[in-house]
């Protein structure tokens, strides 16, 4: 598939490297490719994350057309593999837009999560949640995506994680994080629930959606199966820091001997 001329300009647009420090601890790599093994088992999956785990609201906020909450909670990651989020995305973010009026004794709500560099809720809030209320009264739930704005470490620059262990990590956080707010609104009688997300936003909830035990409603907008082509072939390849990579595999034997078939077990 060639590289289309969207994603050309997309990538002049876009002036730092990702990886820049490489693979990541081989021990991190280690920890989160053992903790796919049950992430990627549905059933094993479902039983992370209780139908009681904790979500707390912080703030209600009155306007025209909405009331917007926000909240937070412990991200599931840190109890299961503890230690391997960074300290600013320990805890979860999140802003519920609900309408003022609903459409009948239903309360729908889709949860949206952020494409690459959709930092914080103000665009999804804008160009989603208050037309889906003006048009179908359904409320909007948006995260926030680890390492991004205030869950982003210090020394992070932008979007562009540090490690490729970043990545792995971000992924698992999403789907139990996403599990945690749906067993919430199920809770507090919200329904029915639904999950969408543009490019890498759909991807990951698109994993969530796979290991939630209930039939629900999925739209990935503008993303695939995998990620994986979009950082070896297309728009993210050239940012890519494939020089470090390339000799932190080769001059640390641990990469192939050990964590190259971790990798293969998990597909």
């Amino acid at each position: 598939m060639g590289v289309s001329k969207l994603d050309v300009l997309y990538r002049k647009l876009l002036l730092t490297k990702l990886f820049i420090r490489g693979w990541g601890k081989p021990e991190d790599l280690k920890r989160i490719f053992e903790f796919r093994k049950i992430i990627g088992n549905r059933e094993k999956c479902q039983k992370l994350v209780s139908k009681d785990y904790p979500v707390f609201i912080d703030k209600v906020e009155g306007q025209s057309d909405c009331k917007i909450l926000e909240g937070h909670f412990i991200s599931p990651l840190a109890h299961c593999v503890p230690g391997i989020l960074p300290v600013e995305s320990l805890v979860a973010r999140f802003q519920f837009i609900i309408p003022r009026r609903w459409n009948g004794k239903h309360r729908p709500v889709c949860i949206h999560l952020a494409g690459t560099g959709d930092h914080h809720f103000w665009r999804r809030r804008t160009l989603m949640a208050r037309p889906m209320i003006k048009e179908a009264s359904m409320a909007s739930l948006l995260l926030e995506n680890p390492y991004y704005i205030l869950l982003k470490p210090k020394d992070q620059l932008r979007s562009c994680l540090k490690n490729v262990s970043d990545l792995f990590v971000m992924g698992g956080a999403l789907i139990l994080e996403s599990a945690a707010l749906l067993h919430w609104l199920e809770r507090e009688g919200y329904g029915p629930l639904g999950m969408t997300g543009i490019s890498m936003g759909g991807h990951m909830a698109s994993l969530a959606v796979t290991n939630w035990p209930k039939p629900l409603p999925l739209i990935p907008c503008l993303s695939w199966s995998t990620a994986s082509a979009v950082f070896t072939t297309g728009v993210l390849s050239k940012a890519v820091n494939w020089r470090e990579l390339e000799k932190q595999y080769f001059t640390q034997a641990v990469y192939e001997e050990e964590i190259i078939q971790m990798l293969e077990y998990c597909g």
